[in-house]
């Protein structure tokens, strides 16, 4: 896959976590079978602006070239994404959450390997040299 390709996933999937977090914050946080508070609304607002931010900047950056700044963007995202995913696995190991959020720990693992693996193309080709 390309990098405008993950970019262009990117930003639907940011775009629709975001809009689902505003907009339908008892539906999203549901399906992680948590209680749903008004705290916990609040955050998941919070959340879904941050969401829709990430999406704007990748579908702004899905066609940048290799430089410094795309490997910042490919780095930063594999990282959150891989500690998004080793945190889903650990509140459900201890039962935090239920099985509703099995679908984000394989969203976030494949997206992130996805970045790992533009990051390796990059580096291989010398990009940011």
């Amino acid at each position: 896959m390309t990098f405008k390709t993950i970019a262009n996933i990117s930003a639907i999937v940011s775009f629709l976590l975001g809009a689902g977090y505003l907009l339908f914050g008892e539906l999203v946080m549901g399906r992680w079978q948590i209680p749903i508070t008004d705290s916990v609304l609040l955050v998941g607002r919070r959340i879904g602006a941050l969401y829709l931010g990430l999406s704007v900047i990748f579908f702004l950056a899905r066609s940048a070239p290799a430089s410094v700044a795309r490997i910042a963007l490919c780095a930063g995202t594999a990282i959150a994404l891989s500690v998004l995913a080793l945190l889903g696995i650990y509140e459900l190991s201890v039962g935090h959450v239920g099985k509703g959020i099995l679908a984000s720990i394989a969203i976030e693992s494949l997206l992130a390997i996805a970045y790992v693996r533009i990051l390796l193309i990059d580096r291989k080709q010398g990009a940011g040299s």
